[in-house]
């Protein structure tokens, strides 16, 4: 009996012993798996261009999630890589699209600045592209290519001034660029400035005939045009007509003045000169 009781101590101290690594084991497994997953599975890629062409054929594939991996990868290894930030803001933005469709909640995260700015994973790749596209021109100002994809980033975040000044630099490097045309044109209409969008929309036609976008948009900028030409013909008339009335309510009001009468008793003014004092006022019989 006295070995007994030793012998179950000895048992129990075993038992949270083993339980002890094997929980440690647990744990350590789990680490593992969970920096297993964060590696990114294009990390075989040492190419930023070939990680982009990657992304590519997988978001053509419509594979979008795996095609924004793909573009981590390429923007792991250059960060300024803007063509790759660029292309994960469209991926983003498609996935975005279907959860606001489908009713789920749309990832989000607030900024480390002051005013804690909440964005969206495509709002954030779309400004780290106009960073990128920024430098580039800073670099080679006359890098049309940057400008235009410069103006559709801005375009994607709704920032349409700005979108417009990139655009309309892009089409001056190259004026030749039916797409340039084009994507100039629609910003203008976007900005209800239609009588200047008619201008690049037609020379995007002139340098292809088969651009439908830039014939849709041109019917659009014209359709504008008469409205804004209506509604200033419309202003003119109705100022024009308020003047009218307004003078010949004056005239009428003229007319209508009482002439005071003349005072029969009023003196007849001598000839010779005499000094000028203030006229007194008439009074009314």
């Amino acid at each position: 009996m006295r070995n007994f009781f030793p012998a179950i101590i000895l048992l129990s101290m075993l038992a949270v012993q083993f339980g002890c690594s094997g929980n440690a084991s647990n744990t350590a497994n789990a680490d593992a798996n969970a920096n297993t997953a964060k590696v990114s599975p294009y990390a075989h890629i040492t190419d930023p261009n070939a990680a982009l062409a990657e992304g590519d054929q997988l978001l053509d594939n419509n594979r979008t999630e795996d095609a924004i991996e793909a573009y981590k990868q390429a923007v792991t290894l250059n960060p300024d890589f803007a063509e790759a930030y660029f292309k994960m803001g469209i991926a983003y933005a498609l996935i975005e699209s279907e959860m606001q469709r489908s009713g789920a909640n749309i990832e989000t995260s607030a900024n480390a600045g002051k005013d804690k700015v909440v964005k969206t994973n495509s709002q954030k790749a779309f400004e780290r592209a106009i960073e990128a596209y920024k430098k580039v021109i800073a670099a080679n100002s006359k890098d049309d290519v940057a400008q235009f994809n410069l103006g559709r980033a801005y375009n994607k975040l709704n920032k349409d001034e700005e979108a417009e000044t990139a655009f309309k630099q892009a089409v001056k490097l190259k004026p030749d660029d039916t797409e340039y045309q084009t994507e100039y044109g629609s910003i203008l209409i976007k900005l209800a400035q239609y009588r200047d969008a008619l201008a690049p929309l037609k020379k995007a036609l002139e340098l292809d005939a088969e651009n439908s976008r830039a014939a849709d948009l041109l019917e659009d900028a014209e359709a504008g045009t008469k409205r804004v030409d209506f509604v200033q013909r419309d202003d003119s008339n109705t100022k024009r007509s308020n003047s009218n009335t307004a003078a010949n309510a004056n005239t009428a009001s003229n007319s209508n003045t009482a002439t005071k009468p003349s005072n029969s008793n009023t003196k007849v003014q001598r000839d010779e000169p005499r000094e000028k004092k203030p006229e007194r006022p008439s009074i009314k019989p």
